[in-house]
């Protein structure tokens, strides 16, 4: 019985080998201006092919290099884009690897949000998704040793995404993640205007103004901003581009954001 879950897209999103990959997330890290705010609680960022959107995703991660020591669990989630289902699928495996290594999973954790009730099993919502795997060599280059809580996101209400993040949300050792692109397929300007639309309300924490056609993880990062509204957190865009700023064409673009919240 298979207890690792292996990599679905190293070689396509990212590089297989493990050198290059090592060698262009710092490239990406290293590019990202020194930040003296107070280090983050959780986290937005991007899940393509890291030649449009590793830059963007980049310039959250970069601001975790000052408590790589501290975080020991990271909670990620992400919009399932293969598998449709009701509620938040968590994985039944040990551990999650990439070309990096593996990364133990926090099965205390999957344990005890597998109590609620939006909450089950469902290992094929997690064997071919991206949006979680794109954030692991990130991670696993700006953290020393964490367990990891993979969750994917399929049809779920704000509060009932929330309700399994407040159950997780722990203390300093406790980091959350929440994976999402934004917009699709517009023309560069176009897609400019919607993103600098869907930030404002990101910032806002307006979980009621973004669509599935503002960012295509909407169900998580809605959950994350219901939260964030109860706990009083403060919302923040560090980086705004989109795929015709990174490695496409400007005439239909993906666009990209990275967000932090204390």
């Amino acid at each position: 019985m298979q207890t690792v879950r292996t990599p679905a897209v190293a070689g396509l999103f990212y590089p297989a080998n493990a050198g290059e990959l090592h060698a262009q997330v710092r490239q990406f890290l290293n590019q990202v201006e020194p930040s003296t705010e107070p280090p983050p609680k959780a986290i937005i960022a991007p899940h393509a092919g890291y030649i449009y959107s590793g830059p963007i995703a980049a310039s959250a991660y970069a601001r975790l290099r000052a408590i790589r020591d501290v975080i020991t669990r990271v909670v990620l989630l992400g919009p399932s884009h293969r598998v449709g289902f009701r509620g938040i699928a968590v994985s039944g495996m040990a551990a999650f690897s990439t070309p990096l290594g593996r990364i133990p999973v926090d099965q205390e954790a999957v344990e005890q949000v597998r109590q609620l009730p939006e909450v089950g099993f469902l290992e094929q919502a997690h064997a071919q998704e991206h949006s979680l795997e794109v954030h692991l060599p990130f991670l696993q280059e700006v953290l020393g040793e964490f367990k990891l809580v993979p969750l994917v996101v399929g049809d779920a209400r704000p509060a009932e995404v929330g309700t399994v993040l407040e159950a997780l949300w722990g203390g300093p050792e406790t980091l959350i993640v929440i994976s999402s692109d934004l917009s699709h397929y517009h023309d560069y300007q176009t897609a400019r205007g919607l993103d600098s639309a869907t930030s404002q309300a990101i910032e806002a924490l307006r979980y009621e103004d973004i669509g599935y056609d503002q960012a295509c993880g909407r169900n998580p990062v809605n959950g994350l901003l219901w939260v964030a509204r109860r706990k009083g957190l403060h919302g923040e865009t560090i980086d705004l581009r989109n795929s015709g700023d990174t490695a496409g064409s400007r005439d239909q673009v993906v666009g990209y954001g990275a967000y932090v919240f204390h």
